[in-house]
């Protein structure tokens, strides 16, 4: 059976893709349980890192199962198909915990876009990544087109999307998509996230926030997350909720 599994331990988690039959495509059970698993990471306060992994050794993702897709009318790969999976790959993407893609095969497709969901990611020696739905008459749906052009230079895009070539590992490490090319993808990744542990917690969260707001995530969001969470720490909040709860005029020191 295709899943995706949530793995906490302390304050690593790890979210698994776990369909190696079929390359790790994701169906739609699959994206129902990476939104609700994102759900929950937001709101587990004592994961600190997120590690998104595959099982299988042939790839990490191989983009979306074709059997669950090409049965769908226009309207309901548009709407059911693309719309739904941009979206949950959007809340992974904006999780408010650092992630790190574990890329220890190929990440095709939809499986490459999941990757550029992460914050950063590390790349096995002999995996490549690469945009073919253009081969099977179709074309990037899960922000393939949008997101990957902010990490990757515009021509290396069209590379993949246009042209069907693939990129390999050192090109990927000196194109800075990927942190660090290692045998062990996992193990490297593991590394990194105990640096996470070293960080203060609230620092980390806000950096992120600033960072997508600097790069256009979601900016909107971002934005007001930064003042929500400057206003809440002042006293004008503390007395505004307390006079509203109390049913009397505020008076706001300023401060």
């Amino acid at each position: 059976m295709s899943a995706v599994h949530l793995q906490i331990d302390g304050p690593i988690a790890h979210v698994v893709l776990d369909n190696p039959a079929k390359l790790n495509a994701f169906t739609p059970e699959m994206l129902v349980q990476l939104e609700a698993h994102c759900a929950t990471l937001e709101r587990a306060a004592a994961v600190r890192c997120v590690i998104l992994r595959s099982e299988g050794e042939r790839a990490f993702c191989a983009g979306a199962d074709i059997k669950a897709w090409a049965p769908l009318s226009p309207f309901e790969f548009a709407r059911h198909w693309v719309r739904e999976g941009h979206r949950i790959f959007d809340r992974l993407a904006r999780l408010s915990k650092p992630t790190i893609g574990v890329l220890q095969a190929h990440a095709f497709g939809g499986g490459l876009e999941l990757a550029a969901c992460c914050d950063i990611r590390v790349m096995a020696p002999a995996a490549a990544l690469g945009l073919p739905e253009a081969q099977v008459g179709i074309v990037p749906g899960w922000s393939g087109t949008q997101r990957l052009l902010r990490l990757l230079p515009e021509p290396v895009v069209k590379e993949m999307a246009l042209f069907g070539r693939r990129i390999d590992a050192p090109r990927a490490l000196g194109l800075g998509f990927v942190a660090e090319v290692a045998n062990d993808p996992l193990a490297a990744a593991e590394t990194i996230a105990a640096g996470v542990l070293k960080a203060a917690p609230r620092a980390t969260e806000v950096a992120k926030y600033q960072l997508h707001a600097g790069v256009g995530e979601d900016p909107a969001a971002m934005i007001e997350a930064l003042g929500g969470g400057m206003i809440g720490a002042s006293a004008d909040k503390a007395e505004g909720v307390a006079a509203f709860a109390e049913k009397r005029k505020p008076e706001f020191p300023g401060s």
